[in-house]
């Protein structure tokens, strides 16, 4: 569930007043609800049942610290495509042999950290880096566990930013030569397979994908073992999406509502029956589901101009604490944090910062606003705060953590004088 609503026209996180927050916290800032985000890991676990099974979080959708702490609490291992992703899954607690180091750049420094750390293995996306992993571990004397990241060639109908599993797609290593690899990495000394993954996306709104990679990867993983490979799992990848799109009912009351696109048990229903005769374990990657529903970014209103036949409602947000819409127009619905129940009017909501693409909406109905009134930019856990940067000296927004009657700083805005540090 997602865990903001109305209650006699104010907005609330779980049961905190985001007007009387944001008398405390500067904005814009990022607001998160626990409850959401805890109760999405429950759900997706839950969903895979008693398949042996581990929900490893994608660190890029958002890598607060609070919430890699809560997750690694609740059992989750860690996707990270960086050294930097690694140490903070370490230091939050996720257990190194719980850690996928997946990425189609790793550096040598990078590859050392893994092999340091201990984590469970490496998703291996070229034949190139698989050469360098196991000239790494010859030279340290070690065996590196590695997985084959294969690209099934499966279009998830979305946008080229996000898909991930096309042929055309920079990630992965094609399916046929995947195969003729489960044979060539016999030869190789310092590697060992351990698994096979595949990811063909983010924001998934269709069944129909993940019935496709389940079959794929049960095929491929029955070659494997026929070729002598002994399997400790397979990865699906993760992508399940999300609703961005009226996501909240704007009106007096409202309660909280489901934020997920697809049902998580009938996603693990179309993955596990392939799957489900392999003795190994089935490794799930959400990070857009988990947090995406659990964040608001609250913005507040600078001016209200007009020019050009237009209204522009400026924002003392901007792309560089949501750069989601400006990358690849993605949609995101902005409510009132009090609603009026007054007229509303076609606007661009758009930000401070010195460039045309400073936009969060576009061609947008919102209700008549003014200047200090607060906006909620809904379904922003995911990829607003770690996509954020200091363009034009701004510093990063504030992240406020809510549970219950309940809120904390977790991480302040950050100073103007660390802008330039």
């Amino acid at each position: 569930m997602m865990h903001f609503h109305y209650s006699h026209s104010h907005l609330l996180c779980e049961e905190v007043p985001i007007a009387a927050l944001a008398e405390q916290v500067a904005t814009p800032f990022y607001l998160y609800s626990r409850r959401t985000y805890r109760e999405n890991y429950a759900q997706i676990d839950q969903a895979f049942g008693a398949h042996p099974h581990r929900i490893c979080y994608a660190l890029k959708a958002n890598s607060n610290l609070d919430l890699l702490r809560d997750f690694a609490a609740m059992g989750a291992g860690a996707d990270v495509v960086s050294v930097g992703e690694l140490k903070l899954a370490l230091r939050a607690g996720i257990p190194a042999h719980t850690i996928v180091f997946a990425g189609v750049g790793k550096r040598d420094d990078e590859i050392i950290a893994g092999l340091q750390a201990g984590i469970r293995s490496f998703n291996v996306e070229s034949e190139a880096e698989l050469a360098v992993i196991d000239d790494l571990a010859r030279q340290r004397g070690e065996s590196a566990r590695v997985a084959l990241r294969v690209n099934p060639n499966i279009d998830i109908h979305g946008h080229p930013y996000i898909s991930t599993g096309r042929s055309a797609d920079k990630f992965g290593i094609e399916l046929q030569r995947t195969r003729e690899l489960l044979r060539e990495i016999h030869a190789m000394k310092n590697v060992k397979l351990v698994g096979l993954h595949s990811h063909i996306g983010s924001l998934i709104t269709e069944l129909a994908p993940y019935t496709e990679v389940g079959k794929i990867m049960a095929a491929l993983a029955q070659e494997a073992l026929a070729l002598g490979h002994e399997l400790d799992y397979v990865d699906v990848g993760g992508g399940l999406g999300v609703i961005y799109q009226n996501a909240l009912a704007v009106q007096a009351d409202t309660a909280p509502v489901e934020g997920l696109a697809l049902s998580p048990r009938a996603v693990a229903a179309q993955l596990l029956p392939p799957l489900a005769d392999l003795k190994c374990d089935l490794i799930f990657e959400p990070g857009r589901a988990l947090v995406a529903t659990s964040g608001v970014l609250i913005t507040r209103v600078l001016y209200v101009k007009h020019s050009g036949g237009k209204r522009f409602v400026v924002v003392d947000a901007s792309m560089t604490d949501l750069i989601r819409p400006s990358l690849y127009n993605a949609h995101h619905q902005i409510v009132p944090v009090h609603f009026k129940n007054t007229e509303s009017e076609k606007c661009e909501i758009v930000g401070p910062v010195c460039e045309s693409g400073d936009f969060l909406a576009k061609d947008r109905e919102l209700e008549r606003v003014q200047r200090g009134d607060l906006l909620a930019v809904m379904t922003a856990g995911a990829y607003g705060y770690s996509l954020s940067s200091n363009y034009n000296a701004r510093p990063r927004p504030a992240e406020v953590i809510v549970e219950g009657k309940d809120y904390r700083i977790s991480r302040p805005r950050q100073e103007v004088e660390r802008v330039w540090e």
